[in-house]
């Protein structure tokens, strides 16, 4: 039963995903009202998270913030829908890459890229880099216990030619790749609270103690393959613009915890320049550091 209910879904989004973004906006809108007013997700959550980032703020301030969020997190939930069939023209209008020329300088290096990007703007259309150039985009990513749910997923986020990469995969795929002599881009998501056994570095984000996790400075150290950042700003309802920032050509060279601290401080700038396109619902303080 669950498992028809779930090609149901699926056959209802595929469905959904042809609708015009104006009408699915529409559609977005009528969602925050429930979601906001009536189903008050994660409220609490955000509030709190929002009232620690920034005590400076007021409460209207925050209150104007979450509602602001609110509103695009619905957003990315249809965006996500409509880019499962969305075109290529179309999504080149909305998601537009800048400066990404001097990945082609790494490719002719034989040198591999690893991005790092936190969950801001629309990442799931970050995956559209993809339709711009012939590289290897391989955005990192947790299987769904769900097979049919995953089995959507996947073909949203390879719509424009990305190959999705499962998180324990990751350093597998990465060597069989470099062995094979492939330049690849590698897509690491830099803000996920890491699992209380794997917390072994602590810093200060937005105001809190925060753990950190070690996994993508490690893998950059082990492969040496040049990390950048990804900064993707919203510049309005449906137009996003994304810049690749080059930060270590050299990994091994470089202390501990600087690509940490590097990527970090850069998506707290991020945010504190924009607060309402982050991930607030997310649990991201819910491991307290020991004094």
């Amino acid at each position: 039963m669950q498992k028809i209910l779930s090609y149901i879904i699926y056959g209802f989004v595929r469905l959904l995903s042809f609708l015009p973004l104006r009408i699915l906006y529409f559609i977005s809108d009528l969602i925050y009202l429930f979601v906001y007013y009536i189903f008050r997700y994660r409220r609490g959550i955000v509030n709190q998270n929002l009232q620690l980032s920034f005590p400076e703020k007021s409460k209207n301030e925050l209150k104007l913030i979450g509602k602001e969020f609110y509103l695009h997190f619905c957003d990315i939930f249809i965006e996500t829908i409509k880019f499962w069939t969305i075109s290529e023209s179309e999504i080149k209008q909305r998601c537009k890459f800048i400066q990404s020329d001097f990945m082609s300088q790494y490719e002719k290096e034989g040198k591999s890229v690893i991005a790092i990007l936190g969950h801001y703007g629309n990442w799931e259309w970050m995956t559209s880099f993809s339709a711009w150039n012939d590289y290897l985009f391989m955005p990192i990513y947790k299987p769904l216990h769900n097979k049919v749910f995953d089995k959507m997923f996947i073909q949203i986020r390879e719509r424009f030619g990305a190959k999705t990469l499962p998180k324990q995969d990751t350093l597998r795929r990465m060597l069989s790749c470099r062995n094979q002599n492939r330049f690849t881009i590698t897509a690491f998501i830099g803000d996920q609270t890491p699992n209380k056994r794997n917390i072994h570095y602590w810093t200060t984000f937005l105001n809190q103690d925060t753990p950190i996790l070690q996994g993508t400075e490690r893998i950059a150290k082990k492969m040496d393959q040049a990390v950048v950042y990804v900064c993707m700003r919203k510049i309005k309802r449906g137009y996003y613009e994304v810049e690749f920032i080059p930060l270590f050509d050299h990994p091994k060279q470089t202390a501990e915890f600087e690509i940490t601290e590097k990527h970090t401080r850069i998506l707290e700038e991020i945010i504190k320049s924009d607060p309402a396109y982050w991930l607030w619902s997310h649990n991201r303080w819910k491991h307290k550091k020991e004094i």
